[in-house]
C-alpha cells in the first residue's frame, strides 16, 4: 500500500451503508445526494476534465478523476516514482522484457477477479485510443508487446532497452479486458466505470461532477470516507466561495490573490507547496508564414521571425519572470531555465533562468534584422493555471515593450488545447509536468522532432526540430546505465534551451485550502486525492 493511500479499518454500519448505496445507484446511474453527508467528501477541482475514459487523454484533471476508481500496475508517488500497485514486484528479464508479478485477491469492483489478462488489454488500448490530443503512446513508444504469461504473471517486450518501463506503466489505468473495446461516450456515461480502485462509481452530471463510493474490498484498506463528490469547478471565485460557505470541503489551484484573506480566515487552512508543473512559452518555428505574424499594417510577413533563435531569445529576455511570480502569482513560484526544477533526473545544474534584459532583447531584435519588430497574437487558456490570463496579459505588455507589438486571446482550457492540437497558434503559453519524475518525457513530447509513427514530439505544436538533440535523445531512451542516461539528457536539455526550443517562464507553486477541520499535504505532482486527505478530530466529517 503506498502511503498516499492510508486507510482504516473498516466499520461494519459503513460497510453496511456504502453496499446499500452502491446497489442502488449502480443501476441507476442517478448521482448521490448532493448535501453533506457524515463520512463524506466533496472537492472542488479547479481545471476542466476532458473525458472520463482513462486512456483517451493524458491530462492532469483527467487522472486527479481517474485514479479514485482505477489502479495502475505501478502507482506512481508525488515525485512520479513507481511504487507497488497492482504489481507487487517488477525485474528486467533481458534487456528489451519486463516482468512484472501481478498482486492477488484483487478484484473489480463489479466482483470479477483481476488477472493479467486485464493488465494487457488497458495497455493495448492506451496504445490504440485514437483521436487524443495528446495520448498516453508517447510513454509507452518502445512497447511492442504485452504477453500474459499466467494469472499473476505479465511480460513487457520493447523494441530498445527502455528503463522507463515501471514509470510508464504507472500511467495507465487497468480497466476490466472486457471494455478494451469500449468508447469515450461508455467511461463518459458510467457505464464503463470500473476499476479496481479505493472508490467506485455512483453517478455523474457529465464531466462537472463526479460521486463515488467507497471500495470495501479495497486491497489497499478501505478508504475513511464513505461517499466522495469530485465537484468540477473551473471559476475561482466560485470555488473559493463554495469553499468558505462549507458546501465543499477542499480545493485546489487557490488563486494567489485569495490566499492572504484565506489564511486569516480561522475556519480554513491554506498549504502550498512547488510543483513540477512548468509554466512555457511556446513560438511558431515549423511555417515559413505564420497564422498570427503580421508587419504593422496587419499584412502576412513574407518569413517568419520566430524561426530565428535570435527573436527567441530576444523574447526570452524581454520577460521578467522573477517580477510575474512575484506580482502576479504572490510569489507562489519559481523563475525557470530549464524544463523540470533542478534535482529531477535529467535536469542540468548549468541552466538558469533567462536575465530580464529588454535593452538586449532590442538589440537581439535589430540583429535577426527586426528593428521595428513585428505584430504577434498570443493565445493562452483563461482557467487552466494559476493566474493563466493575467500572466498571458503581462506577457503581451513585455514583448510590446521591446517592439513586437502583442495582441493577447485567452479562451477555456478545453477549447484552448484542442486548437493548440490543429496548430492553430503562432505563439501560445502553455503548462507540462513529466509523467515518468525525468526529462525523458518532456524532452520527447515537447522538443523531439514530430513524428506521429514514432511517438515523437506528440505535444510538439510549433514543430521545432533540431537533429542533432534528435539524437541525443535517441541515443538516452535506450541507455540503461543511469549515470550515463543522464549526461544525455543534460545535453539534451542544454541544446535545446540554447537554441530557445522552448521558452521556460516559471515552476508554479501550488496551493490548496480546506475546511480547518480537514488535512490534506500539497503533492509536487498536483494531484488531489481523497485518500490524503484526512479529518483531524472524529467529528470532523460531520
Amino acid at each position: 500500500m503506498r502511503c498516499g493511500r492510508t486507510m482504516i479499518p473498516p466499520y461494519a454500519l459503513w460497510l453496511c451503508r456504502v453496499l446499500l448505496l452502491a446497489l442502488w445507484f449502480a443501476g441507476t446511474g442517478v448521482v448521490a445526494p448532493s448535501r453533506v453527508l457524515a463520512g463524506d467528501l466533496v472537492i472542488g477541482l479547479g481545471s476542466e476534465v476532458t473525458s472520463l475514459d482513462p486512456h483517451f487523454h493524458n491530462l492532469t484533471p483527467n487522472s486527479i478523476v481517474g485514479s479514485h476508481v482505477f489502479d495502475s500496475l505501478t502507482l506512481p508517488d508525488e515525485f512520479k516514482w513507481p511504487t507497488p500497485g497492482l504489481a507487487v514486484r517488477w525485474k528486467p528479464v533481458d534487456d528489451t522484457t519486463w516482468e512484472f508479478t501481478l498482486r492477488r485477491n484483487v478484484a473489480f469492483h463489479d466482483g470479477t477477479p483481476f488477472t493479467a489478462a486485464d493488465a494487457a488489454a488497458s495497455l493495448k488500448r492506451a496504445l490504440a485510443v485514437q483521436g487524443s490530443p495528446y495520448s498516453y503512446a508517447s510513454i509507452l513508444r518502445s512497447v511492442t508487446d504485452v504477453i500474459v504469461v499466467n494469472d499473476h504473471t505479465l511480460r513487457i517486450r520493447t523494441s530498445t532497452p527502455d528503463p522507463t518501463i515501471p514509470a510508464a506503466v504507472g500511467q495507465i489505468a487497468v480497466v476490466p479486458a472486457r471494455f478494451v473495446d469500449a468508447t469515450r461516450e461508455d467511461f463518459d456515461s458510467g457505464r464503463a466505470m470500473v476499476g479496481t480502485g479505493p472508490f467506485r462509481f455512483l453517478g455523474n452530471h457529465g464531466l462537472s461532477e463526479v460521486t463515488l463510493a467507497a471500495n470495501p474490498l479495497y486491497w489497499g484498506g478501505r478508504p475513511r470516507w464513505d461517499q466522495l463528490t469530485l465537484r468540477i469547478m473551473p471559476v475561482a471565485s466560485e470555488r473559493v466561495a463554495a469553499l468558505t460557505a462549507g458546501t465543499v470541503h477542499v480545493i485546489d489551484q487557490v488563486p494567489p490573490a485569495d490566499v492572504g484573506r484565506l489564511q486569516a480566515d480561522p475556519q480554513i487552512a491554506v498549504r502550498s507547496g512547488l510543483s513540477a508543473r512548468l509554466i512555457y512559452l511556446a513560438l511558431d518555428v515549423g511555417r515559413d508564414r505564420s497564422p498570427f505574424v503580421a508587419d504593422r499594417n496587419g499584412a502576412p510577413l513574407p518569413r517568419n521571425p520566430l524561426k530565428d533563435p535570435r527573436v527567441r531569445r530576444a523574447i526570452s529576455k524581454a520577460i521578467n519572470r522573477q517580477g510575474t511570480v512575484d506580482l502576479l502569482l504572490e510569489g507562489l513560484g519559481s523563475p525557470a531555465g530549464q524544463l523540470l526544477p533542478r534535482g529531477f533526473f535529467g535536469t542540468s545544474p548549468a541552466l538558469k533562468p533567462d536575465d530580464y534584459d529588454p535593452e538586449a532583447a532590442k538589440r537581439l531584435l535589430a540583429e535577426a534584422g527586426w528593428p521595428n519588430g513585428f505584430v504577434l497574437t498570443l493565445h493562452a487558456p483563461n482557467n487552466r493555471y494559476a493566474n493563466d490570463a493575467a500572466v498571458a496579459r503581462t506577457l503581451g505588455v513585455a514583448l510590446s515593450r521591446i517592439g513586437i507589438a502583442t495582441k493577447v486571446e485567452t479562451m477555456p482550457s478545453a477549447e484552448f488545447f484542442a486548437r493548440a492540437s490543429r496548430l492553430e497558434f503562432s505563439a501560445y503559453m502553455s503548462g507540462i509536468t513529466t509523467d515518468l519524475g525525468e526529462t525523458t518525457d518532456i524532452l520527447l513530447s515537447l522538443v523531439a522532432t514530430y513524428d506521429d509513427a514514432r511517438n515523437r514530439g506528440r505535444i510538439n505544436r510549433t514543430r521545432y526540430s533540431n537533429p542533432a538533440i534528435d539524437s541525443i535523445l535517441e541515443r538516452a531512451i535506450v541507455t540503461l546505465d543511469p549515470t550515463a542516461r543522464q549526461g544525455l539528457l543534460r545535453e539534451a536539455a542544454e541544446r535545446a534551451m540554447e537554441d530557445a526550443a522552448v521558452l521556460p517562464l516559471y515552476f508554479e507553486s501550488k496551493t490548496w485550502a480546506m475546511r480547518a477541520q480537514y488535512s490534506f499535504a500539497p503533492r509536487a505532482d498536483e494531484f488531489t486525492l481523497a485518500t490524503e486527505v484526512e479529518a483531524k478530530r472524529p467529528s470532523a466529517a460531520k
